[in-house]
């Protein structure tokens, strides 16, 4: 209850902050005006590069599974990351929409509830990285030509996190240290699952090629996805090349990692006026992106929300012979 308590003032926190500093910046009618002229076809592209992109990342998840001795179909695990991003609509962050990717493949595959979890996390961790890789070579891309070097630092303290969190995944000397936090676990419940989703995750140091394979299709995805970001302020007449959004691009990604937020509402839109105001973008054109690219988020929760209607129809319909008998 406490941590609940402590995790609804945090988001309260920082959502009204970003809203502030939104409030703030933005002309609310010339924003809208923005909005209401917006040009389709790059909205529509953008669309479709992020729904285009669910199949590779369902293929990526089915070959970590398979190196497990888990298999399933892509058909249904596209499915899984369709409904996961409905569910992430509501719940916080990505990390919500894996937990119920996490909870409905274990359903499938009784007692394979760790192995499932370390897969998922394990895709999560590699994203994060490809994710660093491709904003360093956006901030190579950059150099002389925008002025992005203060979110160096931003770059910097997540791959100081991700070397930490691969040195602690993988290194066998890394198990005593980490034993040492099985009591506190115990404490609060948490260390049978952890420990599960640990040994699912520390298994797959012996597929190196595996792991370098999943890195290099997420490096390729990630590239592709930043495109609908430039489609998403082409749209509203943000004249810039593609080079800059390859910082940007992937410095959002990590952003809406924050836990203290519902969906990155107002957290993505203050991200964006704060970059683009940087390059010369006036802050209402700047929070129109933000605003289209959350627009093209909720266009990828669709199909979910279509599977899980045309789930629950099909459902009725079983039961229905049943009760009328």
């Amino acid at each position: 209850m406490r941590n609940r308590t402590l995790r609804l003032v945090a988001t309260l926190a920082v959502t009204g902050l970003c809203t502030a500093y939104l409030v703030w910046k933005i002309d609310l009618s010339k924003t809208l005006r923005l909005l209401a002229h917006a040009e389709i076809g790059y909205f529509l592209a953008a669309v479709a590069i992020m729904i285009g992109s669910v199949w590779p990342m369902a293929w990526r998840w089915q070959q970590l599974l398979r190196a497990r001795g888990i298999d399933d179909r892509l058909s249904w695990l596209t499915r899984a990351y369709f409904v996961a991003y409905t569910a992430g609509q509501l719940l916080p962050t990505a990390v919500g929409g894996d937990a119920v990717r996490i909870y409905e493949t274990a359903r499938r595959h009784t007692g394979r509830g760790g192995d499932v979890a370390g897969s998922v996390l394990l895709e999560r961790a590699l994203g994060g990285a490809a994710t660093l890789a491709l904003a360093a070579v956006g901030f190579v891309l950059a150099i002389g030509h925008y002025p992005v070097g203060p979110y160096l630092w931003i770059e910097g303290a997540f791959v100081i996190g991700t070397v930490v969190l691969a040195v602690a995944l993988f290194s066998r000397s890394a198990r005593p240290l980490l034993a040492k936090t099985v009591p506190l676990l115990r404490l609060i419940r948490l260390e049978r699952p952890i420990r599960a989703a640990y040994e699912g995750i520390h298994a797959y140091r012996d597929h190196p090629g595996l792991l370098l394979g999943v890195f290099t299709l997420t490096l390729a995805v990630q590239a592709v996805r930043v495109l609908a970001i430039w489609f998403a302020g082409k749209a509203v007449g943000v004249d810039l090349s593609p080079r800059p959004y390859y910082v940007m691009g992937p410095l959002l990604f990590l952003v809406l990692l924050v836990p203290f937020s519902v969906n990155g509402i107002a957290v993505r839109e203050s991200f964006f006026v704060s970059f683009l105001g940087r390059l010369g973008v006036n802050a209402d054109a700047a929070f129109a992106t933000g605003f289209l690219f959350f627009l093209v988020t909720l266009c990828l929760s669709l199909p979910g929300v279509i599977l899980l209607g045309w789930q629950s129809l099909r459902g009725l319909t079983t039961r229905a012979p049943a009760a009328d008998g």
